[in-house]
C-alpha cells in the first residue's frame, strides 16, 4: 500500500483541481450542469483514483486505477479545449493548464511504469 498524500502525483492532481474550479467559477451559468459540471467531475477523478488505488495490496489493482485517473486527464484536456473554443477562457490559461495536465498525464504513466 501507498501512502497517497505523499506522492507527487496526487499533490499536483490536487492543486490542478483547485485551479481548474477557479477557472470554472467564471464559466456561464448555464454551463454549470454542462461542462462546467464534467470538467469538475474529471479533474476530481483523478486525485481520487490516485487516493483510492493506493489502497489496494496490489500493484496490478493500484495501475488499474492510475489508468482510470489518466482517462479521467484526457477528459480534462477535452473539455478545456472546448472551453477555448466557446470563449470560455483565455488561450494563456488553456496552453498553462494544458500543460500541467500533460505533466500529470506523463507522471502517472512513468508511475504506473514504475509499480
Amino acid at each position: 500500500m501507498h501512502n497517497f498524500r505523499k506522492l507527487k502525483v496526487y499533490q499536483k492532481a490536487i492543486d490542478f483541481s483547485v485551479e481548474i474550479y477557479m477557472l470554472t467559477k467564471s464559466f456561464p451559468k448555464d454551463e454549470l450542469f454542462g461542462l462546467t459540471n464534467q470538467i469538475r467531475r474529471a479533474v476530481t477523478s483523478i486525485s481520487l483514483n490516485i487516493a483510492e488505488g493506493s489502497g489496494n495490496k496490489s500493484n496490478k489493482e493500484f495501475k488499474r486505477f492510475l489508468e482510470i485517473a489518466l482517462r479521467s486527464g484526457y477528459e480534462v484536456m477535452t473539455c478545456l479545449e472546448i472551453a477555448l473554443r466557446l470563449n470560455y477562457c483565455k488561450k494563456e490559461d488553456f496552453k498553462r493548464l494544458i500543460a500541467k495536465s500533460d505533466e500529470i498525464a506523463a507522471m502517472l504513466v512513468g508511475f504506473s511504469k514504475q509499480l
